[in-house]
């Protein structure tokens, strides 16, 4: 089966990014956008998206669905799509690309499959598709093939072999390093801060890691940003390692330090109202003041 119309859910940063790629490879490209914010209807309609006015009718229409949203909304999502499948009696392609455990992927599997559509486990490593490295999308499953046609479409698709959560196991691991390795940085950064000792170590960074020190001051105060959609990620991570006998503690204090900078007035910005001009010293300044109180400050 040729695949020829895409649905993507959600064309926030990369369903946007990666709809707009296909639909520059001959693809067409649709979306559901009832009850979107401006924001993701102005996102789809610079990716070139076709809205559609309801879930069914987009389901009716799509050879593939690509789920591409924040990993709480994951399941959720499955099963308003498993419901439209079912009224629709279509046996509609869904893959999941989100940053979710292998026992996520498996439930929504059961979901999709009992609905009479066809559930493809697939995960997403780089950023949004531009010029430089298309991301890499990672697909396991039966029904693969009908992803792997995409390959070189704006995307590199890798194939992970048959089996539903390998797809969603190698994502686990990746960002486990990313994410995890910010949210480290970013702890220790705020702890210098509550301990005094910012500037010196900021010397014996650029003295001893220039590169790591640059890099932090290039990356931390863009984190609060996204750090609401990447609570979820680690939780997902922690519960991957729990599962197979592996500490789940390094992401659930990934988790509580994207928690701290999604109560940050940055995490309102978005990439496009981002503060360019605002620094690693006073991005991290402002985290350390959410931290609680100790217990000498309270005597």
């Amino acid at each position: 089966m040729a695949v020829n119309t895409v649905a993507i859910l959600s064309p926030g940063d990369m369903g946007h990014a990666v709809g707009r790629a296909l639909g520059e490879h001959g693809l067409e490209v649709i979306t559901c956008l009832d009850g979107r914010s401006e924001r993701t209807r102005r996102l789809a309609e610079k990716g070139g998206f076709r809205d559609v006015p309801t879930l069914k009718d987009m389901i009716s229409q799509a050879d593939l669905v690509f789920s591409i949203l924040v990993p709480s909304e994951a399941i959720g999502v499955a099963r308003r799509v498993a419901e439209a499948i079912r009224v629709t009696g279509s046996d509609t392609a869904f893959a999941d690309c989100n940053a979710v455990s292998p026992q996520s992927a498996l439930v929504m599997n059961e979901i999709i499959n009992a609905a009479g559509g066809r559930f493809i486990d697939g995960s997403i490593i780089g950023g949004p598709p531009a010029k430089g490295t298309p991301p890499r999308v990672y697909v396991s499953g039966p029904d693969i093939s009908l992803v792997t046609e995409l390959d070189g479409k704006g995307i590199v698709v890798r194939s992970m072999g048959d089996g539903i959560g390998r797809a969603s196991a190698i994502k686990m691991c990746y960002a486990a390093g990313t994410k995890g390795t910010s949210a480290l940085y970013t702890a220790l950064l705020t702890a210098a801060d509550a301990l005094g000792v910012s500037e010196e170590l900021a010397v014996e960074l650029r003295a001893s890691q220039p590169d790591l020190h640059k890099r932090l001051e290039d990356q931390v105060p863009g984190l609060p940003i996204p750090a609401a959609r990447w609570i979820g990620e680690m939780e997902q991570i922690a519960a991957t390692f729990e599962h197979v006998g592996v500490t789940p503690a390094f992401h659930q204090g990934a988790a509580e330090m994207f928690r701290l900078l999604s109560q940050t007035p940055f995490a309102r910005e978005t990439p496009e109202t981002r503060d360019t001009s605002r620094t690693l010293a006073e991005t991290i300044s402002l985290v350390a003041k959410l931290l609680p109180p100790r217990s000498e400050d309270r005597d």
